[in-house]
């Protein structure tokens, strides 16, 4: 596999509601963003659905990391990538090295719905 292509991390901050539970915030003086290199991203799934209203559509990636790296992401993460911007679908899969905890790899899917 090649692992020649990057994409932004972006990770939203808290704020508290009218309640005082503490909730994502994704403006942009409360979320962080992180460039994680070394990414395999490649087309996983598209779905289109037509209706009197709209045409929905969603796309879905695979990404895979380099063997040896364990970038920093998680299932409620956004990653901006080829100027558009995709969620987590799911949980961050960790993938040990062999015979060991030590983490090889990551996998994700990451979606895009638009319509």
């Amino acid at each position: 596999m090649m692992f020649n292509q990057s994409a932004v991390r972006i990770r939203a901050g808290t704020r508290p509601d009218r309640g005082g539970n503490s909730i994502p915030d994704w403006s942009s003086g409360a979320a962080s963003s992180l460039t994680v290199t070394g990414l395999n991203i490649q087309p996983a799934s598209q779905t289109e659905s037509v209706d009197e209203q709209r045409t929905a559509a969603v796309t879905g990636y695979k990404v895979q990391s380099a063997p040896g790296t364990a970038p920093d992401i998680r299932a409620a993460d956004r990653i901006q990538w080829g100027g558009l911007l995709y969620e987590v679908d799911g949980e961050v899969g960790v993938w040990p090295q062999l015979f060991s905890d030590t983490p090889h790899h990551i996998d994700f899917l990451m979606v895009r719905a638009t319509g």
